[in-house]
């Protein structure tokens, strides 16, 4: 487990996620778990504790970590990896075997992005659900296309074009009971309802 620096932001346990066979048994180095966790450090103001997993790509292995993530207290769990269409691509099937609610304008909105990229984005099959307090995302499994769907796209003078799915992951675990995510505007700011809104400290 790792943590950054603290605020006067709630704390958060978030699970990060890499399901890899070849990264796991080490024939290369994962890239999956640093940039999640370089990302979530930019975005976020809360005091973070990261617990990070490294597995292979078998569903009884990634359902049984994500619910050591959820019991752990984590709210956010972010896998990477394993959601192509692929023989061995069961992340999808392991994070739905574990849901209680299911969110699918996350993965819509995650292949809307790439595909402004990728044609092949259409072959993703990214699904985000919720598991108790805990809300689950699956995302792509390159760095790049992490960051891309995590913060979406930005105009040359650096206004929103294309909305992250980042933006809705605060009031998402509002709703749920979790902890109060506050961002960082300049790397993707949270949209709440105004009723849902801290007053500023």
């Amino acid at each position: 487990m790792t943590d950054t620096a603290s605020s006067g932001s709630d704390p958060v346990r978030i699970g990060i996620v890499s399901i890899s066979d070849r990264a796991s048994s080490g024939v290369y180095e994962d890239k999956g778990l640093p940039a999640l966790q370089d990302w979530l450090t930019r975005a976020l103001k809360n005091p973070v504790a990261f617990e990070p997993r490294l597995i292979p790509d078998e569903a009884e292995r990634i359902s049984a970590t994500l619910i050591e993530l959820v019991n752990a207290g984590c709210a956010l769990v972010l896998t990477t990896g394993g959601t192509g269409p692929a023989l061995r691509d069961v992340t999808p099937e392991a994070t739905l075997a574990v849901a209680h609610k299911e969110m699918p304008g996350f993965g819509e909105q995650m292949r809307q992005i790439s595909l402004t990229f990728v044609p092949t984005a259409i072959l993703s099959r990214q699904v985000a659900v919720v598991r108790e307090r805990s809300l689950i995302i699956n995302l792509p499994g390159q760095p790049k296309a992490i960051a891309e769907t995590l913060e979406g796209l930005k105009n040359a003078d650096g206004t929103q074009k294309v909305n992250g799915i980042f933006a809705a992951v605060p009031y998402c675990i509002d709703l749920i009971g979790g902890p109060y995510l506050e961002t960082n505007d300049e790397v993707c700011k949270a949209f709440r309802p105004k009723s849902a809104m801290r007053p500023a400290r």
